[in-house]
């Protein structure tokens, strides 16, 4: 799922690397590359959630022995179909939710590179998980970090968990300082190449309050056993302290190819070709303590976490529409937290939500953070 986008297209390089086989492919609306990638990886499937892009698809590829299919029913089929046996997950946003579940549902392993499947759903999805035996493998980079430090290790003997950032673009800047940022700065990622929504929230440091919240739910953690250290040179992707006072880090170049291959091999290692670290070339390996006044986005989703049910939902809804207003110019980069906060603090909290609560919480609170947004812009004034 994603198969267009940044995760996407690397995990079909892994595939093309390790010589394994693409049963389906799921996008949104790239009709062009979605072509290109069906003619080369021959799936069974694929499917684009828009359903006029899926028709042109359709009409694209009618020369080859690949069903092609629209909409959430479509997405659904593909991955759940009998054939595959892993599915990676690299959607942005809430979108990924439901597909996720019907894959484990389905009794297919999931790679997960969709942090809000758990931000928004983590009890209901780990509960289904271990239902139906599936796995869950993490492919971002921090938590593939952790579930590696981890292995072979006990639970009980874990004291906290050491979440590392970059810092973004912003790093050491200030309150004010922040509320003067341009959107061509805030895009520009000092290491990692991403998709736009994921380094505007890399920016803010949203994604690593997202973060936080997906490792609550992955290693079974409380959120004040999760900490945060900013570290620039994003070599030590994340670490383990455990009760005896022994720290383990896993290390590796800023290269999402790596995670990927180790959420679709494990347990096994399989050599590649990808750039290595070289430590003597790096020489020092700095950290410091991220600045919440400056990146309140961050204590944010800290306050998500600790409350717990239905307000992480409502924070990643308003997280999604703030970031698409930033990147589409309606609104500056500090008024992504003020609009969050806003939302959150109007929400009613429903501690034990089903899955049709969750929809419910994330569609009403994208119309309240639009309904703000617009309102100022057509008083001309800021959101709040």
């Amino acid at each position: 799922m994603g198969s267009t986008g940044s995760i996407g297209k690397q995990a079909l390089e892994v595939c093309d690397l390790l010589n394994l086989r693409v049963i389906s492919l799921v996008a949104g609306s790239n009709v062009s590359l979605m072509e290109e990638q069906i003619r080369k990886y021959r799936p069974r499937v694929a499917a684009l959630f828009n359903e006029k892009a899926a028709n042109e698809l359709r009409a694209s590829v009618a020369d080859l022995p690949c069903k092609v299919l629209g909409g959430m029913g479509g997405i659904i089929e593909a991955v759940t179909h009998q054939e595959a046996d892993t599915v990676l997950t690299s959607v942005v946003g809430i979108a990924g939710l439901v597909p996720t579940l019907a894959a484990i549902e389905a009794g297919k392993n999931i790679a997960l590179s969709n942090k809000e499947t758990l931000v928004t759903a983590g009890s209901i999805v780990m509960r289904k998980a271990k239902e139906h035996g599936v796995q869950i493998l993490p492919v971002d980079s921090e938590h593939s970090a952790i579930f590696q430090c981890i292995a072979g290790n006990r639970k009980q003997d874990i004291r906290k968990i050491i979440l590392t950032a970059s810092g973004g673009p912003f790093r050491g800047f200030t309150a004010q300082q922040m509320r003067n940022v341009t959107l061509e700065q805030a895009l520009k990622h000092p290491n990692w190449s991403m998709g736009s929504k994921i380094t505007i929230d890399s920016a803010s440091l949203m994604n690593k309050g997202l973060e936080v919240i997906e490792a609550m739910w992955l290693f079974d953690m409380a959120p004040d056993d999760i900490e945060v250290v900013v570290h620039k040179e994003s070599i030590i992707h994340s670490m383990v302290e455990y009760v005896d006072g022994s720290i383990m880090a896993q290390l590796g170049a800023a290269d999402m190819r790596i995670p990927i291959q180790i959420a679709l091999t494990w347990p096994e290692r399989i050599k590649n070709s990808f750039r290595r670290v070289s430590l003597t070339e790096m020489g020092s390996l700095s950290f410091e303590k991220p600045d919440l006044e400056a990146f309140p986005c961050l204590m944010l989703a800290y306050h998500a976490a600790r409350t717990g049910g239905t307000l992480p939902v409502a924070m990643n809804a308003a997280n999604e529409v703030a970031v698409a207003s930033f990147l589409s110019r309606e609104i500056q980069f500090h008024q992504i937290p003020e609009i969050i906060q806003h939302v959150m603090g109007k929400h009613r909290v429903n501690i034990e939500p089903s899955l049709n609560d969750i929809i419910d919480t994330d569609l009403a609170s994208r119309e309240l953070a639009t309904d703000i947004i617009t309102s100022a812009g057509n008083e001309g004034k800021n959101p709040l």
